[in-house]
C-alpha cells in the first residue's frame, strides 16, 4: 500500500508555501505606493501657493471649524479600530456572527465590523459635505480664492478615495451573504481592504494636521 505524500515542510494545505507572498497583497502595496506620491504632490501644491498667499490663508483659516473637524477625525479614525477588528476576524475564519445575539458584540465577525466600519466612514464623509456647504456660505468655493481651490483639492481628492473605500466594504461585506464556505481568498480580499482603509486614515491624519492645525 502505497503511503501518503509527506506535507512539505512550511506549507499549508490547499495555499503553498508560507513563504510564498500573496500576489493581491503585493498589488495593492504598489498601487498604494503610487497614491501616496499623488498626494504627495498635493501636499507640495498646498504648501507652496500657501508661501505665496500667506495673507490670504490667514483670512481663509481662521472661517475653519476646527472643533467640528476634530470630530470627524476621531470618527474616521475610529473606523480603522473597528477595520482591525475586522480583519482579526477574517484570519481566523469567522465571516459573520453565528446565531448570536447581534447585541453579543464578542461574537461579531468580520461582516458586522466591516459594516459597522462602513457607517463610521460614511459619517465622515456626510461631514465633510457638511463643512463643504458651510464654507461655501462663507464665501469660499473652489473658485473663489487660490485658498478655496487647494482646500477643496486636497480634501476633495481624499474624500474620493474614502468613497472608494467604502465601495470596497460594500463588496466584502457581500460576498459574505452569497458564498456558502468562506475561503482563503475572500479573507485575504478582507485584508487588502483593510490596507487601503488605513492608508486613507494615515493621509486624512497628515492633512488634517496641515490644514487645520498648521493654520
Amino acid at each position: 500500500m502505497t503511503s501518503e505524500p509527506a506535507r512539505s515542510a512550511g506549507t499549508i494545505p490547499g495555499h503553498g508555501p508560507v513563504s510564498r507572498p500573496n500576489m493581491v497583497s503585493v498589488g495593492t502595496i504598489v498601487w498604494l505606493a503610487s497614491e501616496l506620491m499623488f498626494f504627495a504632490g498635493l501636499f507640495a501644491m498646498y504648501f507652496t501657493i500657501r508661501s505665496v498667499e500667506s495673507e490670504l490663508w490667514k483670512t481663509s483659516t481662521e472661517k475653519l471649524n476646527v472643533p467640528f473637524a476634530s470630530i470627524n477625525t476621531l470618527v474616521l479614525v475610529t473606523s480603522s479600530v473597528w477595520c482591525q477588528l475586522g480583519v482579526h476576524a477574517a484570519e481566523h475564519g469567522k465571516p459573520h456572527r453565528a446565531g448570536a445575539s447581534l447585541l453579543s458584540v464578542a461574537s461579531w465577525g468580520m461582516r458586522e465590523w466591516y459594516v459597522l466600519t462602513y457607517i463610521f466612514g460614511a459619517v465622515f464623509v456626510s461631514g465633510q459635505v457638511l463643512e463643504y456647504s458651510q464654507l461655501v456660505h462663507e464665501g469660499i468655493t473652489l473658485s473663489s480664492t487660490p485658498y478655496g481651490s487647494v482646500f477643496y483639492l486636497t480634501t476633495g481628492f481624499h474624500a474620493l478615495h474614502v468613497t472608494g473605500g467604502l465601495l470596497a466594504f460594500l463588496l466584502i461585506i457581500g460576498r459574505t451573504f452569497t458564498t456558502r464556505h468562506y475561503s482563503h481568498a475572500q479573507a485575504a480580499g478582507a485584508v487588502v481592504t483593510s490596507y487601503y482603509w488605513h492608508f486613507v486614515d494615515v493621509v486624512w491624519i497628515a492633512l488634517f494636521a496641515t490644514i487645520y492645525l498648521l493654520k
